[in-house]
């Protein structure tokens, strides 16, 4: 494997693994994260062409949480918001004003707070029959998304990832939901039986650019496996992530990133 290896820049540490076309970021804090994300998005966003739009997938949890609202408070006047199409790469199936919806989430740490056209966010609607609405969500993403080679081509998604692996809402032993002809299938939750809606990775294997958003030391282990090739790390949904002429990047903190920092002796 060839890796290179960068002095940090304002505190992060960058990786870069050549054969995989990936790219492994690593902050000192989640903050420096957020305003690495801004600036890949304010650079791309201005690329857009007049009269086309930047189409991006968001992803729930933790993480997304606080880069969300980094972005409201930090960069709201330096995005032009009203050049984005906003989607999901998954969602609960719960009513929007449920604490567990990831559409809620974006809203109150996002949506509410910087000047994005309402008409410009397609919100996966959990609290309608999984099955319909997965069927239903696919055609509003092919409808509004460019396709190249067959497949709606997302310039960004983001990403989160599981203490076990998991990523969207695709969980271990679950590989087929991944491998699907579909752009969107439902899923269920291993312990909790909760019915999800996710993207699958053939739609997010055609985009311009993934990112993982991945924080805490929790994740660390699961972090090395993956980008290490570790036991049974071709099982894991998240290993199954490999844009096909897009850019792979992990955007980690020191926490998360920890055992891959060791590796290199940094």
């Amino acid at each position: 494997m060839a890796v290179s290896l960068q002095k940090p820049i304002r505190r992060w540490l960058l990786l870069r693994i050549i054969d995989m076309e990936k790219s492994i970021k690593i902050f000192g804090n989640i903050d420096e994260l957020s305003a690495f994300l801004a600036r890949q998005l304010i650079i791309q966003i201005q690329n857009i062409p007049e009269g086309q739009f930047f189409s991006i997938a968001l992803s729930g949890g933790s993480t997304p949480r606080v880069v969300f609202q980094q972005l409201a408070l930090k960069f709201r006047n330096q995005i032009d918001w009203k050049k984005i199409k906003v989607f999901w790469g998954d969602e609960r199936c719960v009513a929007p004003e449920s604490d567990e919806s990831n559409y809620k989430m974006a809203k109150e740490s996002l949506f509410d707070r910087v000047p994005i056209p309402a008409g410009q966010i397609f919100r996966i609607k959990g609290e309608d029959n999984p099955v319909f609405e997965s069927e239903r969500y696919e055609k509003v993403v092919t409808q509004h998304i460019p396709i190249q080679n067959t497949v709606p081509r997302f310039d960004f998604i983001l990403l989160g990832l599981g203490e076990d692996g998991h990523t969207a809402s695709i969980f271990p032993g679950r590989l087929d939901l991944f491998n699907t002809d579909k752009l969107f299938v439902v899923a269920e939750h291993p312990v909790t039986k909760q019915k999800r809606i996710s993207a699958s990775g053939r739609l997010i294997n055609n985009a311009r650019t993934v990112a993982f958003l991945v924080t805490g030391e929790s994740k660390s282990m699961m972090i090395s496996k993956i980008i290490d090739q570790k036991g049974d790390w071709e099982k894991l949904p998240a290993s199954m992530v490999r844009p096909k002429s897009g850019e792979l990047i992990w955007l980690l903190d020191d926490n998360s990133g920890s055992r891959v920092k060791a590796q290199f002796g940094t």
